[in-house]
């Protein structure tokens, strides 16, 4: 009875938990909170400061972690080799940069605020290591992860949790405490270490690819996620025999694996975990904020708060202004990442059993990280509104158009733009690019293209950009009132230029053959032809059969145009569309009885939009 009676104990704190996290995490986000903030919030209502449903958070947390562990294995998963060597002077130039700035200033911060200059350093030191957690799911919210400004966290990141081992190694040394072994143990563990290293990069080019392959034979699906799990927790576990970070092994095995076949498996089987084990980690540091602590040294606590945000953010916004980023991307990187981080419980721990800090100072400095951590989502939100949310984004690095010439002129430069852009940069044509998009100029000037910012619907910008004197003016904007009047603006004040034009669809498409450019192609009809000869080439049909299928749909298509721009309605053309009925009665397996019918024999009243538009 009384083993019974622990299990339902247990239960209820399982319990207990998943409905705060149900409860407070919807509703916080429906408040435009942030899910973070939500987590941390139910926390602290259930924990052993506030309801005291909870009494020990740090046994929470110690599992929590592995949330922590499988965020950094499905990012390694997104990082193939190459592309982290690529950002190699992100992570150790940029990296060093900020940290090297931020343990300096916040050192003479913490010991402004009362402390020795040994817990100064450790206080500062733990506080530097910005929390992985929080940062990278407020960006994964927020889909910044793959962008360049994004990159460029991620990559200061990886640095922060290469650092975690050198400043356990540092607190040691610091120690007053005698020491427990001597010079050739220390030796010894770095080698522990060099060796564990080798070996998960070993298991990752020979060993978890062909273990994936002679799994995925046996077709049981429990099988591969529990082979997922295995990687991410012995990866972890090996680096933390070799006395590394368990963080920075996951996330050095999923980069090892992020050239698989079996990639998008391990994704789809770890996301659950990671979701699930995250929010637990943030439960768990919103319990460990003890209220008694921040009561009895409220002044002290709230003037530390202040002034390590304050003095990290500013030393992150100086940084990334000398490596050239703009205003709003400094800012927000500045915001971002002023806060202390979950590695930095586990330094504060370490100082204190080498006696480096007393238990007072090790309360003060978790209570200041943890603060941090809760208010990051509130001051990311803050500076995001007073910033205008990125309706009015800096122009800070971007060259508007200005006496710009070329034989091309490219009006809009998203994906269509893009692709349409490399024949002619092949051909080496001289091309001038003009777009609005302020973070669509900045990525496209990482890839190396130089776009100017310009209103194609402005004649003024449309000289200033070289219209007058193009010969070919390539429409490729998405917007299709915005593509009309640039087509229009064309015809009227540029006569000498060919114009081009991308259409939304085949209404659209009329539209601008009314304007007499000189050509026009529906954003989707290629591909989608093309898609069809695929699907038939699927089926078993010859490919120069389905070929010269596809070369009759496109002249069908043309002649249904040339009907409906004679007539001025976008149901003249009904007759020339091949129709279908599906069967009442689906039968699967059974050939068809009847041949296709045109729409007109059908006896539809071709209203609303037309199909195969």
């Amino acid at each position: 009875m009384a083993v019974e009676a622990a299990g339902g104990e247990q239960l209820v704190k399982v319990v207990a938990l998943l409905g705060a996290a149900v409860v407070m995490v919807p509703l916080f986000r429906r408040l435009g909170l942030g899910s973070v903030l939500g987590y941390l919030s139910a926390g602290l209502l259930i924990g052993p400061f506030g309801l005291g449903w909870f009494s020990d958070p740090q046994a929470i947390l110690h599992v929590a972690e592995l949330g922590v562990v499988m965020f950094l294995f499905l990012i390694g998963l997104e990082m193939r080799p190459a592309h982290l060597w690529s950002l190699r002077r992100q992570i150790f130039g940029l990296g060093t940069l900020q940290i090297g700035l931020c343990t300096v200033v916040l050192t003479g911060v913490a010991w402004l605020c009362g402390l020795r200059m040994p817990a100064a350093f450790i206080g500062a030191a733990g506080f530097v290591l910005t929390s992985t957690a929080v940062v990278m799911q407020l960006l994964g919210e927020r889909g910044d992860i793959a962008l360049p400004r994004g990159q460029k966290i991620v990559s200061i990141l990886l640095f922060e949790d290469l650092l975690i081992v050198p400043l356990l190694a540092l607190v040691a040394f610091m120690s007053p405490l005698p020491a427990a072994a001597g010079e050739g143990s220390r030796w010894m563990a770095v080698l522990v270490g060099v060796g564990a290293l080798a070996g998960l990069v070993a298991a990752g080019l020979w060993l978890l690819n062909p273990l994936f392959r002679l799994l995925a034979r046996v077709q049981a699906r429990e099988v591969m996620t529990a082979a997922a799990l295995l990687v991410v927790l012995g990866a972890a576990l090996l680096m933390e025999v070799g006395g590394l970070s368990a963080a920075m092994g996951a996330f050095l095995a999923g980069v090892l694996l992020s050239g698989s076949t079996f990639r998008h498996q391990l994704e789809a089987d770890i996301e659950p975990f990671r979701g699930l084990l995250l929010g637990l980690f943030f439960l768990g540091v919103g319990m460990a904020l003890d209220l008694a602590v921040v009561a009895a040294n409220w002044p002290l606590i709230l003037s530390g708060l202040v002034a390590m945000m304050v003095a990290k953010a500013a030393c992150i916004y100086v940084v990334a202004r000398l490596t050239r980023t703009c205003h709003r991307d400094a800012l927000d990187r500045a915001v971002l990442m002023a806060q202390g981080g979950e590695f930095a419980f586990v330094l504060f721990s370490a100082a204190q059993a080498a006696r480096v800090i007393d238990g007072t100072a090790n309360a003060n400095l978790t209570a200041i990280v943890v603060l941090s951590m809760a208010l990051t989502p509130l001051a990311v939100l803050a500076v995001r509104r007073l910033a205008g949310d990125g309706s009015a984004p800096s122009m800070d690095g971007i060259e508007e158009a200005d006496g710009q010439a070329g034989s091309v002129l490219i009006v809009g430069f998203g994906r269509f733009g893009q692709v349409m852009s490399q024949a002619l940069l092949a051909r080496d044509v001289d091309v001038t690019i003009i777009d609005t998009d302020i973070g669509m100029i900045r990525s496209a000037a990482e890839f190396g293209f130089k776009v100017y910012y310009g209103d194609g619907t402005r004649a003024d910008v449309m000289r200033a950009s070289g219209a007058a004197s193009a010969r070919v003016i390539a429409v490729c904007v998405d917007a299709r009132r915005a593509a009309t009047r640039i087509a229009r603006l064309c015809r009227e004040e540029f006569p000498q230029a060919r114009v081009l034009v991308r259409a939304y669809d085949r209404e659209h498409a009329l539209e601008l053959a009314a304007l007499d450019v000189h050509f026009q192609v529906r954003e989707t009809f290629e591909s989608a032809v093309r898609f069809g000869q695929a699907a038939l080439e699927a089926l078993g049909t010859e490919p120069q059969l389905a070929a010269r299928i596809a070369r009759e749909m496109r002249r069908l298509d043309a002649e249904r145009f040339a009907l409906e721009l004679a007539a001025g309605d976008v149901r003249a053309g009904r007759p020339l569309i091949i129709g279908h009925t599906p069967p009442a009665t689906p039968t699967p397996f059974t050939p068809p009885k009847r041949v296709s019918r045109r729409l007109d024999e059908a006896g539809g009243d071709g209203a609303g939009e037309t199909p195969a538009g």
